[in-house]
């Protein structure tokens, strides 16, 4: 009998147990939002641009797509009220993140990422793109948030021509960063050849850099730069602030960062999503430094090849271009079937930062150049989540706002 009384007492316990972890596990999806519709994922479909009947706003949905600093979507359009096919991209300044870009390059490079994907989404779908860059001519930089709010970055005219198919058009559709894994093979010449010659201007270059010594080294930068990095409190508290912990969250905001951002998906994002909305501490403070620099050792171990944008100088101008330059990497690289994480936090401008910057530029930038990006390259283990994009409606300024 006490045999009998003891295994009843076992299977009470673990029921117990089961039904508890049956309700934590519930309980988790419900608060993560797994019954959500995620709206934030629209823009990624292509009926979503196609539904839009202004060819301005249609190709703006496009450029939606392109990578930006901190996935902030830094982007304004103003449509011309005299001209149906000619519009102006200007740089939103209440997208600043003043404490890891406090000259706000990495901000304007992501103009560059949404012309270019505009310009590759117009000849697709039928459109000659003419962008003209700084038409009211350079930013007041002693008044920089002001000159953002009156000089566009670009005017774009557009031309009714036969559409093209665009070789790279339908890679718009991909998530532009995948922080997986990598496999070991090294790029091959071929490709090697092809991404360094996307360079439309003979001052802004990609290298690829797959030897080990440099390798090495580079990891080396990158990994100290995380470190310093995960110290810098005001740095980590802006990411922090633009974290968004459940699908609530990122259909309210649709920009900035969530857990799929470091490449987890399905219900294990859910379930990641409700530990931290129940345990906000889980992504602040030491335990969000240390995952960061884990991340990134992790990101720098899997790396068979690093590819950087080099700009003849920092000019704005020139960091919109690198920007273009980029999205045709980004772009490129997933027509190759390769796949590319920015690990560019040498390169940031901060104060604490500045020895890494230094030391990075002295080695890999000759006569003033200034590395405007630094990415991981090789051909991916898996694909990346798609991230969290805008209503595109949200980007147009109204003529109530001027």
């Amino acid at each position: 009998m006490k045999g009998i009384r003891w295994r009843r007492g076992v299977i009470l316990i673990l029921s117990a147990i089961g039904v508890l972890l049956v309700i934590t596990f519930a309980s988790l999806m419900f608060i993560s939002g797994f019954f959500r519709e995620q709206k934030y994922l629209q823009p990624w479909k292509p009926s979503y641009s196609a539904a839009i009947t202004d060819p301005r706003v249609q190709l703006a949905a496009h450029g939606l797509l392109a990578a930006s600093s901190h996935n902030m979507q830094p982007w304004k359009i103003k449509l011309d009220s005299s001209n149906p096919l000619k519009f102006a991209l200007y740089a939103d300044s209440e997208r600043l993140s003043p404490a890891v870009d406090p000259y706000a390059r990495q901000f304007m490079v992501s103009q560059g990422t949404f012309l270019e994907y505009v310009r590759v989404a117009g000849e697709e779908l039928g459109y000659k793109t003419a962008i003209e860059l700084f038409p009211e001519g350079d930013y007041d930089e002693k008044r920089l948030v002001q000159s953002m709010r009156t000089k566009p970055v670009a005017v774009i005219t557009l031309t009714r021509m036969n559409s093209v198919s665009h070789p790279l058009y339908p890679y718009l559709f991909l998530s532009d960063t995948n922080r997986g894994a990598c496999r070991s093979d090294a790029l091959r010449a071929e490709q090697v050849d092809e991404l360094q010659g996307l360079q439309e201007n003979k001052d802004i270059s990609i290298k690829i850099v797959q030897d080990p010594d440099n390798k090495k080294r580079l990891a080396k930068y990158i990994t100290e730069a995380s470190i310093v990095e995960a110290g810098v409190e005001p740095v980590m508290e802006e990411s922090a602030r633009i974290f968004r912990s459940n699908e609530k969250e990122k259909n309210k905001y649709r920009y900035g960062f969530s857990v799929e951002g470091q490449g987890t998906d399905g219900i294990m994002r859910h379930m990641l999503q409700g530990l931290v909305t129940l345990f906000p501490s889980l992504n602040k403070g030491e335990a969000a430094s240390k995952q960061f620099i884990t991340s990134t050792e992790t990101s720098v171990n899997n790396t068979p090849a690093f590819a950087m944008i080099r700009s003849a100088d920092n000019s704005r101008l020139s960091q919109v271009r690198s920007g273009m330059l980029y999205s045709r990497l980004v772009l490129s690289a997933h027509r190759l079937g390769l796949a590319i994480q920015p690990l560019s936090q040498a390169l940031e401008e901060y104060p604490e930062m500045s020895r890494l910057y230094s030391d990075i530029h002295r080695s890999y930038a000759a006569d003033g150049e200034t590395i405007q990006m630094l990415v991981r390259i090789g051909i991916p283990v898996k694909g990346a989540p798609l991230s969290l994009r805008r209503d595109v409606h949200e980007l147009l300024i109204s003529e109530s706002s001027e």
